[in-house]
């Protein structure tokens, strides 16, 4: 690894860092209004748990299915121009929506769905670039601190975009709305315009998609505490999406909410985030980080479980709402620690092809889960699915504190780094 690929090759790099991330709030707030603005749509027009269902499912099928692919792409071509074409499809999509919806009156859901689509598979480019531009961006020693801002960056766009997506929802035709993905597209292509991006190791053009996956597996394997984790991961997201997928309905016909009080419990779930990001970026210097990701487990299937035993009316939204604030408090002890690990674990001219198959492995089973959501939803109740994701949840953690080589792979980690 050269030192070129292990730290900043520019001196300001907190100025170029805040740029990126302005960019990337901006242009993720007009899209995450356009998404939720779908989402509300789909649910006030059918009132389906298999619609829900299936238009989570498609937005995470491409990241399943498409992440070992895309992993070598990214290790390759221009991150930058990457990133501008993700956002001009998504922009190109979003018109074509808002022209047929014009035009025919109405939405027709196989395009909403097709929309959902094209808008996953965007974002299963993004993900991994981002992971992989963070270490190329900021010095090592930063890299924990700089994951938990920007999980406060996605947080803030989680908490404005709900609010402000109910509140708009509510006054600007749909077929207006959903063009603020352009606005958001021209934004943040904007931004990204000035933002450096040092580039990695040089690496073959010609891609051999096959060996390049392959590569990225044995790598994951082949790291045994990683490998374990990456597993108990998987189920994590078996147990969760079902009940994820759920929560607009949740609100709107077990609450007997409004599209309001819907975009309340996003914004309280989002204002958690944002305090646990908060804690990261400013404390988040662990010497084992493996003890808060425990008790994010443990705090995400306590909550998530509980609400499924909340009575039906607004006694019991008041503590949903509550209870998700206290969720999404937890849930960047779990994602944000995991991938700074996972950064840290290999060198950045590898962590495409290595996020593309461990992405996909720790979704795969989210839409396996999803499969079933709806059917078992409109079964026994959408409530009861929270009560399957929480003690799902439990389990999860308590196998990943069991296993040795899981329980104790910061530290592991620790010692190879500092030898």
């Amino acid at each position: 690894m050269t030192e070129a690929s292990t730290s900043p090759p520019f001196m300001h790099w907190r100025r170029n860092l805040n740029l990126f991330f302005f960019g990337q709030f901006l242009s993720g707030i007009t899209s995450m209004v356009v998404q939720y603005s779908i989402v509300w749509y789909l649910t006030e027009t059918t009132g389906s748990a298999t619609v829900l269902s299936l238009a989570t499912l498609l937005a995470m099928l491409p990241m399943a299915l498409l992440s070992p692919l895309v992993g070598p792409i990214v290790d390759r071509f221009n991150k930058k121009a990457l990133l501008i074409i993700t956002d001009t499809v998504v922009a190109l999509f979003a018109v074509i929506l808002s022209i047929t919806g014009t035009i025919a009156g109405q939405f027709p859901i196989w395009l909403i769905l097709i929309s959902l689509l094209m808008r996953s598979i965007a974002q299963t480019f993004q993900m991994p670039i981002i992971q992989s531009i963070i270490p190329t961006m900021v010095p090592k020693n930063e890299i924990t601190r700089v994951n938990g801002q920007l999980g406060m960056v996605q947080s803030g766009n989680m908490i404005i975009a709900p609010a402000l997506g109910a509140f708009l929802f509510a006054i600007i035709p749909m077929n207006l709305l959903i063009l603020l993905d352009v606005l958001g597209a021209i934004i943040g292509i904007g931004l990204l315009l000035f933002v450096i991006i040092p580039k990695n190791e040089k690496m073959p053009e010609r891609l051999h998609l096959l060996s390049d996956t392959q590569f990225g597996f044995q790598q994951l394997i082949n790291n045994k505490g990683l490998w374990y984790i990456t597993i108990i991961v998987a189920f994590f997201t078996l147990f969760l999406m079902p009940a994820a997928s759920m929560y607009p309905l949740m609100t709107l016909d077990y609450f007997g909410g409004t599209v309001a009080q819907a975009g309340l419990i996003e914004v309280a779930f989002s204002g958690g985030m944002l305090l646990g990001g908060m804690y990261i970026g400013i404390f988040g210097k662990w010497q084992n980080r493996m003890k808060p990701i425990f008790w994010g487990y443990f705090f995400t299937g306590i909550t998530v479980g509980i609400s499924g035993f909340l009575p039906n009316n607004q006694n019991g939204f008041i503590w949903f709402a509550i209870l998700n604030a206290i969720a999404g408090l937890a849930t960047p002890f779990l994602q944000t620690l995991l991938m700074a690990m996972i950064q840290e674990s290999y060198p950045p001219e590898q962590l495409g092809r290595i996020m593309g198959v461990l992405n996909s492995l720790m979704t795969i089973t989210g839409p396996i889960g999803l499969i079933f959501a709806g059917p078992l939803a409109d079964l026994i109740g959408v409530e009861k699915l929270f009560v399957i994701a929480g003690i799902g949840i439990l389990i999860c953690g308590a196998t990943n504190y069991i296993i040795p080589t899981a329980r104790n792979y910061d530290r592991e980690l620790s010692k190879r780094i500092n030898n």
